[in-house]
C-alpha cells in the first residue's frame, strides 16, 4: 500500500527524503487474536522510529476471523481500508479496498468476519486545507502549479538508488484530485 502523508503548515518545503525502516523495527502490539505493526506515530503505547512532522497514526492489523479491536476517539483524523479479507466496522461491513473515513470523537469497534488485514491511518488535523494533484501535495495551488513545471524540467533530486526511470507527468492524472 502506497500512502502520501501531507506536511504540516511550516514543514511543507522541507527538503526531500527517502526513509527505510527494516519491519523488525517497527513496533509490533500483539494481543492474541490481533496483531499491529505501527509503521507511523504513536499508538497502543509504542511510537515508530519513523520520521513524522505532525501527530500521525499508520498501522498495519492482522485479525483473525472473530476478532475485535476498539478504534479510539483521540486522533482528530482517522480512516481505515481493509486490505485483505473481511471485517466490519460497528457491525457494518467494509468493503475491501476502499477508504473508509471515521467520525471524529467517535469510539468504534473494528471486527474482522475472517482473517483480515486492515490498515488504519490518521493524525493531528492541519489548520489549512490541502490541495492534491497526482503526486503533489500543498497549501497553495501556486505551488502545485511550480511543482508540475519543476517535475516536467527534472529538477526533482532523484530517488536513491534509482537514477535510471522517469514518469512523465500525465496531463491527466489518474489519482484523485481535490481543489
Amino acid at each position: 500500500m502506497q500512502t502520501w502523508l501531507a506536511l504540516p503548515d511550516g514543514k511543507e518545503e522541507v527538503d526531500p527524503a527517502f526513509e527505510h525502516v527494516p519491519a523488525d523495527m517497527l513496533p509490533l502490539v500483539e494481543d492474541g487474536s490481533v496483531s499491529a505493526r505501527v509503521i507511523m506515530g504513536s499508538l497502543w503505547g509504542v511510537t515508530a522510529p519513523t520520521t513524522q512532522h505532525s501527530a500521525t497514526i499508520y498501522a498495519d492489523i492482522l485479525m483473525t476471523a472473530g476478532a475485535t479491536l476498539p478504534i479510539d476517539a483521540e486522533a482528530d483524523e482517522r480512516a481505515i481500508l481493509v486490505a485483505i479479507g473481511d471485517a466490519s466496522l460497528d457491525g457494518e461491513p467494509l468493503e475491501r479496498y476502499s477508504l473508509y473515513i471515521l467520525k471524529p470523537g467517535q469510539a468504534m469497534t473494528l471486527r474482522a468476519t475472517s482473517d483480515a488485514r486492515v490498515m488504519l491511518l490518521g493524525g493531528e488535523a492541519f489548520t489549512t486545507p490541502r490541495h492534491v494533484w497526482w503526486n503533489f501535495v500543498s497549501s497553495s495551488r501556486d505551488r502545485i502549479t511550480q511543482a508540475k513545471h519543476d517535475w516536467k524540467d527534472r529538477k526533482f533530486p532523484l530517488v536513491p538508488g534509482d537514477s535510471e526511470e522517469f514518469i512523465p507527468i500525465p496531463e491527466v492524472p489518474k489519482t484523485v484530485s481535490y481543489p
